[in-house]
């Protein structure tokens, strides 16, 4: 038999390493199979999720007509579209990954909705290749440039323990005679736990971020510092009782104002040893000139009440120098435009939107034309005012004269005629009536472009009440629903005019603590605040 040929151990040690190889790029394979199975599967229910969402948006838009909820209720659907958007988006980013591909571009708008302000702190992260040795054994490689992102960061609330050193001096020549140290600084509370300025986050945190007191001690908690609420409370009253003449100013400004709008709200109070609620009112005078462009800042005040009573307005509105005030259909307030009742009547100005909504409640459990045909010239007017806002009071009063007008004017005898086909009974026929006893003041704002066809300005400014109200669940006594009333007002102004209430709130605290003189106090007020003064202050 011949010999059997020497085995090349070159050519196995090959054989090897290709075996090797294609067991690895086996592996590899079967990894990024997988991953795309997992991706399919993710993007195969993102889809089907945004599919359901989209079905919910179209019968929103187009199904029976409504009465606009809350813009945060209906904000949860634009932000649960927005997950199922990040998840559909993240499903594909992984499967460019499982097959190799670079990330898809994205336009800058839909990457980034928000804005990096100037003013936040930028802190450089520089990462370096693991080498910068050429590959060709050339040496040392030369930076010719750089990549940039700008993304926001966050580092969570930290506790810190602000020690306050006051050192004492003494000439030791005069045998202590003479001695020198700062004085100790204002605080909200004398030798107490908190800060000024931690005293005006729990406050910020209740009444504009709508983070009861109990909450905030939970979550503090978390960290060790145990803060009881009752604590908190104590705060806020004693901030209230500060910023008290900021609030009666707010007030005498707005009883310079001849236009306003006002509205109430429940807030339940606890009654003093029954352990029971009692509903008790909050009430809102709002000033906003924004919609014909009036130079006066706007202004939200809220006022405590044990009543809803025709005489509590009455009380409220005492000293104001009248004018007109726009409110919903609530009888209390039609006796402030009564020159039989008042020295100062007030030209009443009532809410179409108020009324249309009769319109539309009924219509939900009762099918009627004149409702349908009811609604569409309300819907016309609410078309015609954003096309208008902003506008000069002469321009205003023009286009409605000229737009709205004729539709009020053919409205007013078309009801008229439905009411002798309708019961004298029936609800409608109550809705009817309803606007046609307001109409005066419904018509109103046709012949004044400094007036508005609706309340809305009240009641976006009074809409944190609810939310509040809600977390909070009551006030503990007639002084917590004081406290929150001025609290409410200053955050509010604070929104309608754009100003963080948290740097507003400690610069007036920290001027008020040292004496800042009540003549003065219109510096103080919240359209006035600079905060870049207070930030170098």
């Amino acid at each position: 038999m011949p010999a059997t040929a020497p085995i090349d151990r070159k050519y196995v040690a090959e054989l090897e390493r290709r075996l090797a190889a294609a067991e690895a790029e086996f592996a590899r394979v079967t990894v990024q199979n997988a991953l795309l199975e997992s991706s399919n599967a993710d993007l195969a229910a993102a889809n089907a999720r945004l599919e359901r969402m989209l079905s919910q948006a179209r019968h929103a838009r187009f199904g029976p007509s409504s009465e606009k909820g809350d813009p945060d209720q209906r904000n949860l659907f634009t932000e649960d579209c927005e997950v199922a958007e990040g998840q559909l988006a993240a499903a594909g980013d992984a499967a460019d990954k499982a097959l190799g591909k670079a990330s898809r571009k994205r336009s800058s708008a839909k990457r980034n909705k928000g804005n990096l302000p100037d003013h936040l702190e930028r802190v450089e992260e520089v990462i370096e290749p693991d080498s910068t040795l050429c590959p060709c054994g050339c040496g040392e490689m030369v930076k010719v440039g750089e990549d940039r992102t700008q993304r926001l960061d966050v580092v969570p609330a930290q506790f810190r323990v602000l020690v306050t050193v006051r050192p004492k001096y003494m000439c030791r020549t005069c045998d202590g005679k003479s001695h020198a140290q700062a004085p100790a600084p204002e605080f909200l509370v004398p030798r107490g736990l908190g800060t000024n300025r931690f005293a005006v986050h729990s406050v910020v945190a209740k009444f504009c971020d709508h983070l009861p007191f109990y909450r905030q001690a939970e979550i503090w908690r978390r960290d060790g510092i145990e803060i009881d609420r009752t604590m908190l409370a104590n705060w806020a009253g004693r901030i209230a009782f500060q910023l008290a003449p900021i609030t009666d100013a707010m007030i005498d400004e707005l009883k310079a104002s001849d236009r306003l709008f006002a509205d109430e709200t429940t807030v339940p109070v606890l009654a003093p040893r029954t352990g029971k609620t009692r509903k008790d009112y909050l009430w809102a005078v709002v000033r906003d000139q924004r919609g014909w462009g009036g130079g006066a800042p706007p202004i939200v005040v809220f006022q405590h009440s044990r009543s809803r009573s025709a005489e509590t307005a009455k009380k409220i509105f005492t000293g104001f120098k009248g004018g007109s005030l726009t409110v919903d259909g609530y009888a209390g307030y039609d006796a402030l435009g009564d020159p039989k009742k008042t020295n100062q009547p007030w030209g009443i100005t009532y809410c179409w939107t108020h009324w249309r909504r009769r319109f539309v409640e009924y219509s939900r459990t009762t099918s009627s034309p004149i409702c349908t045909e009811m609604k569409e010239p309300i819907g016309q007017l609410n078309r015609i005012e954003p096309e208008i806002r902003g506008k000069d009071p002469d321009v205003r009063r023009a286009i409605r004269q000229k737009l709205s007008k004729p539709i009020v004017d053919a409205l007013r005898p078309w009801l008229e005629a439905q009411l002798d086909m309708l019961s004298s009974s029936s609800d409608l026929t109550r809705h009817i009536r309803y606007g046609l006893k307001r109409w005066d003041g419904l018509a109103r704002f046709l012949d004044d472009g400094r007036l508005e066809m609706d309340t809305n300005a009240v009641e976006n400014a009074i809409r944190p009440i609810p939310l509040t109200r809600k977390n909070a669940l009551f006030a503990g006594n007639y002084d917590g629903a004081v406290t929150w009333a001025r609290m409410a007002s200053l955050v509010g102004t604070c929104k309608l005019n754009g100003i963080n209430p948290q740097a507003y709130l400690e610069h007036v605290l920290e001027k008020i603590l040292n004496g800042h003189m009540q003549e003065d106090i219109q510096d103080l007020l919240p359209w006035n605040f600079k905060p870049d003064e207070a930030r170098h202050s």
